[in-house]
């Protein structure tokens, strides 16, 4: 007697659950600085310029505020109203933008504060556009929350941004929208008059608009604009990551229309209850060390100018220009067409930890690569030497 064994409800053979998993694409920068630290445990040494993160701590006001909250508090699930009053009142002194605390929502960093926006936003299927290069998690995410992301190309004609025009341009119209200035990877800055116009396209068409504004404080050339300034719609995501280097301590934050704070902050309950207690004490006195924050800024503005100087003299004149951010993209598609190649090779051969465009760009990002100055300058400096010896070689 013969018998068969049926597929598992679960597996892709049945149609079950697991055939209906979206597909996420990997994070390839993880992959390099896995490789790096495999190469620094053997002994090599590392310069890490793959990831977008601060090489600095968190400001000595927070430290100093984590061990005393440390020392004293049991702490427990908690939402600071002092921290929510007090990033309301800074979008007032740097923006001349009126926010109510009730608007500001506490998320786990940026990240968390994505999933939030785009799962009380959208509904599975919904169509959400941005630029491509951009942040690889806009687009993975979204995958994974069964969304449909739609990448516009853009290039040096917009400064790498998507545009006003893009957006009128969708037919259909997208569900949302999801700008970031300064953005990642290319670290360009959308103009005011661009993020209106942006504005207005999106309330005229009924579209929702998410700014990403993690890297304000971080810019060269010119201050941001908030998207708060030209729309009562738009959900802002922002971090204590980036200018306030507190990265490890996973506090982000959004602001949303006041009619759908009382919405969002259900969903955040139900889904996350609240950020870090911790955090959230550290953060509220971060908030008071620009000081000691903007040397990290003086820091970064001295290694954008070395790259800027350095790379075209190794023949690496392609790059977008980085207003903000700490992120120089640069095309190297006269080096090679397989820039995740590349990239494993410069680490393995110099110790020089860089990010391949395909993160960036699917389509395009093959010829392409990010280079974060978010270290000391001497590291980039001596990096710059690693890799023009190499490239001689």
């Amino acid at each position: 007697m013969t018998s068969s064994k049926a597929p598992s409800p679960a597996s892709p053979a049945s149609g079950g659950p697991a055939s209906a998993r979206p597909k996420v694409e990997p994070f390839h920068a993880i992959n390099i600085s896995r490789l790096a630290h495999q190469l620094k445990a053997q002994g090599s040494s590392i310069i890490h310029m793959e990831f977008g993160q601060p090489s600095t701590g968190a400001p000595q006001p927070a430290i100093a505020r984590a061990h005393e909250v440390l020392d004293a508090d049991p702490m427990g699930y908690w939402e600071s109203v002092p921290l929510k009053e007090a990033l309301a009142a800074r979008y007032q002194s740097a923006y001349g933008v009126t926010v109510s605390p009730g608007r500001i929502i506490p998320a786990f960093g940026a990240s968390g504060a994505l999933v939030l926006a785009f799962t009380t936003l959208f509904r599975p299927g919904d169509r959400v556009a941005m630029a491509r290069p951009g942040y690889p998690a806009y687009r993975n995410t979204l995958t994974a929350m069964h969304l449909e992301p739609v990448e516009i190309p853009c290039g040096a004609d917009t400064r790498y941004q998507i545009t006003a025009a893009h957006i009128e341009a969708l037919d259909p119209a997208p569900a949302g929208v999801i700008v970031a200035s300064p953005a990642n990877p290319t670290g360009t800055m959308l103009s005011p008059e661009e993020l209106a116009a942006i504005a207005e396209v999106c309330t005229r068409r009924g579209i929702r608009l998410i700014s990403d504004e993690i890297y304000h404080g971080l810019c060269y050339a010119a201050e941001p604009a908030t998207a708060l300034a030209f729309s009562e719609d738009v959900v802002v995501v922002n971090s204590f990551s980036k200018y306030f280097s507190m990265a490890g301590w996973r506090l982000g934050w959004l602001v949303v229309p006041e009619a759908e704070a009382e919405h969002f902050s259900t969903v955040t309950g139900n889904m996350f209850l609240t950020p870090p207690s911790l955090a959230q004490h550290a953060a509220l006195a971060a908030l008071e060390a620009d000081d000691e924050l903007q040397r990290h800024v003086d820091v970064y503005r001295a290694n954008r100018a070395l790259l800027l100087e350095r790379l075209p003299r190794m023949g690496i004149e392609r790059i977008a220009p980085p207003d903000g951010a700490f992120y120089v993209y640069a095309d190297i598609g006269h080096l090679t067409n397989d820039s995740l190649e590349f990239c494993r090779r410069l680490v393995q051969e110099t110790g020089v930890a860089l990010a391949p465009g395909i993160d960036f760009d699917p389509v395009e990002g093959n010829r392409f690569l990010r280079f974060s100055f978010a270290v000391s300058t001497p590291l980039v400096e001596e990096a710059l030497q690693r890799l023009e010896g190499w490239l001689k070689g």
